[in-house]
């Protein structure tokens, strides 16, 4: 039944499974990090207590998040030693360097102040804690900064040389680290994260909003939200255009599947904006285009010429559909995000911010939204990047580890399970904290580490009866 399946298609699967996991925790802690940096430092400048108390309750909600981004992460770093050995070993002169450079600077200062930031409010002092908090968002750029530059450089590889045996060896590492696609791919997902940041407390201050509409802690964390959505959702596709610009000059095939250009267009190309990629009949069925917009997008005229697929050999194409359809998904929900951003707008300076409800509900179901984009804006640069691993020097037929289907498909399995009850657990304790509305006298995590510490095998007896001691008076009394 599963024949179909061979070694290197479930060690796709697999890959893409585990890191659309972990995807979901970085773009949500990258964001939450700042942010709870932000509401810190209002806290310090206005000395409100809102800030405070908005401080503490999404600071439990970044703990947990923050951790479970570590755990999914660790399984990605393993697969390139299992799954991926053979990538691993060409690739691992330039890409191990970089990762422990992640490792040393960015994983080192967010887990060193992480216990600060955490439990310190109460044992240090107001300035070092803030130190804490600054450097624990400091840390989570820093770690998406060298991430980043290693994914862009699988897209557009520099500053390398190949060995005797096949291995890519560094030359100049300034430009390995600061490759063609890595300042646009850096700005393009940071981007994201606040987005995504922005929509969830947007999401969970609507939410609160919808059942108490003079809730301080809900008002504040909504007008915040949509402030950062107004700001960001623009900016973010003026970055996306820069950084598909980018890709049309680096990665045209994936440009042409991303636009379900089969054929050329020598005269202006179309923008399709619905339809149903054909690979086999090579073309779009029911198509909805819009003639010359994609030339006059890509290349700033509407009648400059735009090469198809058809000038590609058909075993260097990706997977059209799958492309095609990531990238309308991602392009519409941004744009979706801007018209949040715009009616928040309005409202707020009509002043009904907090009365408009059709608003609240609109936020209210944008919430996951940013999760969804971020995937799909993956899937779009990922799968678009296929059948290579290092773009045009390295097939991913050539980069899986020798391994035969039935073992990859084993710990496929194990996985899938385990992630489900691992990360749904965690998942729903988080929507848990968020379904309390934020309120006065909110408990951090500390409060956790104040409860009575018992010992193990020790019975606090004189706490139970102050009359009875241990050993003294009354083991004579016993005696």
């Amino acid at each position: 039944m599963l024949e179909q399946f061979d070694a290197l298609l479930l060690a796709r699967i697999q890959f893409a499974f585990t890191v659309s996991f972990h995807f979901i925790f970085p773009a949500f802690s990258i964001g939450l990090a700042s942010y709870l940096a932000v509401l810190e430092g209002l806290w310090l400048w206005t000395g409100r207590e809102i800030y405070l108390r908005l401080f503490k309750y999404w600071v439990k909600i970044f703990a947990l998040a923050f951790g479970m981004g570590v755990v999914s992460g660790i399984v990605m770093s393993y697969q390139f030693g299992t799954n991926w050995s053979v990538f691993s070993d060409k690739a691992g002169p330039v890409i191990g360097p970089v990762m422990a450079y992640e490792v040393l600077t960015a994983f080192f200062l967010e887990a060193g102040f992480l216990g600060v930031m955490l439990f310190g409010m109460n044992r240090v002092g107001k300035g070092l804690h803030y130190a804490a908090t600054l450097a624990v968002a400091i840390g989570t750029f820093t770690s998406a900064f060298w991430i980043l530059s290693v994914n862009s450089w699988m897209h557009t590889p520099a500053g390398f040389a190949m060995n005797d045996v096949g291995q890519f060896v560094p030359v100049d590492w300034w430009a390995i680290v600061f490759n063609p696609s890595f300042p646009f791919r850096l700005a393009h997902t940071v981007m994201a994260a606040y987005l995504t940041t922005a929509l969830v407390v947007g999401a969970v201050g609507a939410f609160h909003l919808l059942r108490d509409r003079i809730n301080e802690g809900a008002r504040v964390m909504f007008t915040m939200a949509i402030g950062m959505i107004a700001i960001a959702a623009p900016v973010q596709i003026f970055l996306g255009d820069a950084h598909g610009l980018n890709t049309l000059e680096h990665q045209p095939t994936k440009i042409m599947a991303m636009e379900g250009h089969f054929e050329s267009h020598p005269d202006g190309a179309p923008l399709i904006l619905f339809g149903l990629p054909d690979e086999e009949e090579r073309t779009v069925h029911y198509e909805v285009a819009i003639p010359k917009l994609s030339s006059l997008i890509l290349e700033h005229s509407l009648d400059a010429p735009l090469k198809g697929l058809d000038t590609v050999p058909e075993d260097e194409w990706p997977p059209v559909a799958i492309v095609f359809w990531s990238f309308r998904i991602m392009v519409g929900l941004g744009f979706l995000m801007l018209f949040l951003g715009a009616t928040g707008a309005l409202a707020f300076f009509k002043g009904r911010l907090y009365q408009w409800r059709p608003l609240h509900w609109f936020a209210l179901a944008m919430g996951p939204a940013g999760f969804v984009a971020v995937i799909a804006g993956w899937v779009t640069t990922e799968v678009g990047r296929q059948p290579y691993t290092v773009y045009g020097l390295l097939r991913t037929a050539d980069s899986v580890a020798p391994l035969e289907a039935p073992a990859v498909a084993t710990s496929l399995l194990v996985f899938v399970v385990v992630y489900f009850v691992v990360f749904s657990a965690g998942t729903l304790y988080i929507l848990k904290l968020m379904g309390h509305a934020p309120h006065a006298g909110e408990p951090g995590p500390e409060a956790v580490r104040e409860q009575p510490q018992r010992a193990a095998g020790i019975t606090p007896a004189s706490a139970v009866d102050p009359d009875r001691t241990i050993g003294g008076r009354g083991a004579e009394a016993g005696a």
